[in-house]
């Protein structure tokens, strides 16, 4: 049994493969100062709800965004499951060429969706756009290199600033309003915000596709991941697919690359 972690900077996501498929997942808020033995704690009650425990665990897969937590989820792995953990970095075997000036401050995660994309749906041309605390834009080459990408604020990190460096502007709910106009402050507000983060989503797909070779852009798939992906394919025709589980496949690929036996 597979457990595959990806740590980002708001949530953690957990996902335990088995028998070709993927049984549980579990997202959790990242606290970037807990301790190994409070995440073991949080794991074993996600296992004990299913039934599940420690044991069952034969190897773990991690993309990290947060390095300190990455200490923390290798420090769980040799305590709690007694393995080795399986970290991604650009040094990794992951089947993926990073095809980038520096490719060492590329962060693991868009290598792995990188790795989902070129293992699962054939490669690209494809944009992977990842919902997170930033919004990034993952641009995968024709075979299936990952060649570069764009990194926005994410919607989220966006409203909270305004809400917080403003005296007289609040949260509101991420959706659209009735029209682009708003009527009062709050739908002023949720037009700018969803309504405007929706064009930067879109305008970035558009200058991403003009600038790849003419040949690749009728044929280059737009794949969006994250917790906000399924609001924004909703709202916009450029995106082809969502794929809740894209960075969790694309650890499950790399696991079985460097452990062929399992």
């Amino acid at each position: 049994m597979l457990l595959a972690i990806d740590i980002g900077n708001t949530n953690l996501h957990f996902g335990l493969w088995w028998d070709d498929a993927w049984k549980f997942t579990w997202r959790a808020r990242t606290v970037h100062n807990k301790m190994a033995d409070e995440y073991a704690v949080l794991l074993r009650n996600f296992l004990d709800e299913v039934e599940l425990d420690f044991k069952r665990v034969n190897g773990v897969a991690i993309a990290s965004v947060v390095p300190a937590l990455t200490d923390t989820f290798c420090d769980l792995s040799h305590r709690y499951f007694g393995s080795k953990p399986l970290v991604v970095d650009h040094k990794t075997n992951t089947g993926v060429r990073v095809d980038v000036e520096l490719p060492e401050q590329v962060g693991a995660d868009r290598i792995v969706n990188t790795a989902a994309v070129r293992a699962l749906m054939g490669g690209g041309p494809a944009i992977v756009i990842d919902f997170g605390t930033a919004t990034t834009f993952d641009v995968i080459s024709r075979d299936g290199a990952y060649i570069g990408g764009a990194i926005s604020p994410g919607i989220n990190l966006a409203a909270d600033a305004l809400a917080s460096q403003t005296a007289r502007l609040f949260k509101v709910e991420l959706v659209p309003p009735p029209s682009a106009i708003g009527r009062n402050t709050t739908q002023a507000l949720q037009s700018g915000i969803f309504l405007g983060y929706l064009g930067l989503v879109e305008g970035l797909v558009e200058r991403i596709k003009l600038s790849l070779p003419e040949a690749d852009r009728a044929d280059t798939k737009v794949i969006a991941t994250g917790g906000l992906a399924p609001l924004f394919d909703k709202h916009s025709p450029m995106i082809d697919l969502v794929a809740d589980l894209l960075t969790l496949d694309g650890l499950r690929v790399i696991w079985e690359i460097n452990n062929p036996a399992a």
